[in-house]
């Protein structure tokens, strides 16, 4: 399977070069592939950097006490991280991947230096738009990229390699960065990562990625309807306009995977701003808060690994729904503990729980999107899923502010349960295996 390799360049080259051949496969662009992984990698390093840090210094540093006020940076992260989602990939499908990769990079170049000099709040919550915008440009583009290469046949364990990269590099970073804060303090040795981060991701992004938009026009020239005739609704024409109604409302698998994200970030967003401040009511050492965080997006990074690659081989639905539920789960576990042992225990079991959703949502994405609008859905599904961000920490700072912290924690327990039934009841099986 070739096509001339007029659109995969990196935006030209020499005339007299023959044309290099197009194929799609994960062994057939295995090095462009590993190359991505690790840019993501370095995507999720972004906020693990942050994680651990910001709500011990929103208090210790700022004198912030109110829940719903030190989760505004997260709300801040969430809204401009979903928006960007939603240009990454309008911009990516109209102009390319790689321009929307670089720009991407370039927005996180202040992020911490902003947070290693803050004199206020104010200046954290700036930055976290900032952050939000680099994130959602680049996690985005390495989605749709990723998707782009592998084309229909390992999908599943594409995203669950993007995925496992992204938020192991949030779990490690984390650690580090709360062992650097306990060692050094809470500025400016954390955020020095961050630099080092940015630096790294432009000169690999900007010397190496190649464009791989004609990796999709090669898979849509390929495109086959479903023989049950499910998606012939879903041809390629389909306006801006379209895409958000299938795949906010309409499009049963489309929306149904549109909602889970939402919630799983709910969980995530309420997580990061909330679990360190509840950690914290043990009298535990920053380290220990460290670890405990750097858990749930460990075992989240690692499990995608397996997870992912199991949807190709059982299905999509099914990890999807026992996944939500056993978040809700273990959010009932963590909000039932009050020692280091039970928030460990239902932390891992969270981080088990997300792993099994969070590749295979971005599967059923690719299963039925048109290769002709993928990024686009892509982005609008992203867009849901990462306002989830800002509905945790805003609906997390309330709960927690009126009736405490475990009771925010209960809360989203009983939104994760709602989510699993919904996805059981309406989702279908969208991988043809």
């Amino acid at each position: 399977m070739t096509i001339g390799d007029d659109e995969a360049g990196d935006g030209g080259g020499a005339a007299t070069s023959p044309p290099s051949p197009i194929r799609l496969g994960l062994r057939e662009n295995a090095a462009q592939f590993a190359l991505l992984v690790a840019v993501n990698a370095l995507v999720g390093g972004m906020v693990g950097q942050q994680q651990t840090v910001l709500p011990l210094l929103a208090e210790d540093e700022f004198g912030l006490t109110g829940y719903t006020v030190i989760f505004t940076y997260v709300a801040a992260f969430g809204v401009t991280k979903a928006a960007a989602n939603w240009f990454a990939g309008t911009l990516s499908d109209r102009y390319g991947r790689k321009p929307v990769l670089l720009a991407g990079w370039l927005f996180a170049v202040p992020v911490p230096l902003m947070l290693i000099a803050a004199p206020n709040w104010g200046w954290v919550v700036a930055a976290n738009v900032l952050l939000g915008i680099n994130q959602g440009l680049t996690w985005s583009t390495t989605v749709v990229m990723k998707i782009d290469l592998v084309g229909p046949r390992r999908r599943g364990l594409a995203m669950g390699l993007n995925e496992a990269a992204g938020y192991g590099a949030v779990a490690v970073t984390s650690l580090i960065a709360g062992y650097l804060a306990g060692e050094f303090g809470l500025r400016p040795a954390p955020f020095l990562l961050g630099l080092f981060y940015i630096a790294l991701a432009l000169l690999l992004s900007g010397a190496f990625v190649r464009e791989t938009r004609a990796h999709a026009h090669l898979e849509a020239g390929q495109h086959t309807p479903r023989a049950d005739g499910l998606h012939d609704h879903l041809h390629a024409g389909l306006t801006d306009r379209q895409i958000w109604a299938q795949t906010s409302l309409r499009e049963p698998a489309l929306s149904s995977a549109s909602q889970a994200g939402l919630v799983n970030n709910l969980n995530f967003g309420l997580s990061w701003g909330l679990f360190p401040l509840l950690f914290a009511t043990a009298d535990l050492a920053v380290g220990q808060i460290g670890l405990l965080f750097a858990l749930y997006p460990g075992v989240w990074g690692v499990g995608q690994l397996i997870t992912g690659a199991l949807s190709d081989r059982v299905g999509r639905k099914h990890l999807v729904t026992t996944g939500m539920a056993t978040q809700a789960a273990a959010l009932a576990v963590i909000a039932a503990s009050d020692s280091f042992g039970g928030w460990a225990a239902g932390t891992v079991l969270l981080g088990a729980g997300t792993a099994l959703v969070y590749p295979t949502l971005l599967a059923v994405i690719g299963d039925v999107a048109h290769p002709a609008w993928r990024g686009r859905a892509v982005g609008v599904y992203r867009v849901w899923r990462d306002l989830g961000y800002a509905v945790g920490a805003v609906l997390g700072g309330i709960v927690a502010d009126l009736l405490g912290l475990h009771a925010a924690v209960w809360a989203a327990a009983c939104i994760s349960a709602a989510s699993a039934v919904v996805v059981a009841v309406r989702m279908y099986e969208t991988h043809r295996r």
